[in-house]
């Protein structure tokens, strides 16, 4: 994608996050605080610490689902399949970051078959929610899939954003598109 298109595409994107906010019911204007897990401790601490961790991730919150994600990715040997699980629960509550992981774990084959229509869509996704490095990983992707499947990605994304934008004109009785509060 040349830098004009890479510009179009990003200033788009961003057009889109004061309906993210709004379809949360968050503020835009709040910086999200991160850091829900603290796995960095002492060998003996490790398995305190994952234990709280995972209480809350399991009640739901998609940054400490994330951190889980990159706590067993980054093990050595990795552990892909929890590494997997974490990040596809987050991926879900569309945490940019998970998406990214995921939409690479996707590309590269780690953890599952390789995949690049699902790839695509997910650093797609990802991009959209915020990961900075989403759009150049789905260029590599885009080069390496055969036209059929990107216009097969590119429709199964369509779909996911009308269905989002339906979602958010019906929930309060107007148009995502009518000026923010």
């Amino acid at each position: 994608m040349n830098r004009t298109g890479r510009a179009l595409t990003l200033g788009c994107l961003l057009l889109l996050q004061p309906l993210l906010a709004l379809a949360e019911g968050g503020n835009s204007l709040l910086i999200p605080t991160t850091g829900r897990c603290t796995l960095n401790v002492q060998p003996q601490d490790l398995a305190s610490a994952l234990k709280t961790c995972e209480q809350v991730a399991d009640a739901g919150d998609a940054q400490a689902q994330y951190e889980l994600g990159e706590y067993f990715y980054a093990q050595a040997p990795k552990n892909l399949n929890k590494a997997l699980d974490w990040y596809q629960k987050a991926s879900l509550q569309g945490h940019a970051e998970a998406q990214y992981r995921l939409g690479s774990m996707f590309f590269r084959g780690e953890g599952v078959k390789a995949n690049n229509v699902q790839a695509y869509i997910l650093l797609k996704m990802a991009a959209v929610n915020g990961a900075e490095d989403a759009l150049d990983m789905a260029d590599e992707v885009t080069e390496q899939m055969p036209r059929d499947d990107l216009e097969h990605a590119t429709q199964v994304l369509g779909q996911i954003f009308r269905k989002y934008l339906l979602e958010l004109q019906n929930a309060e009785g107007r148009s995502p598109f009518s000026p923010l509060p």
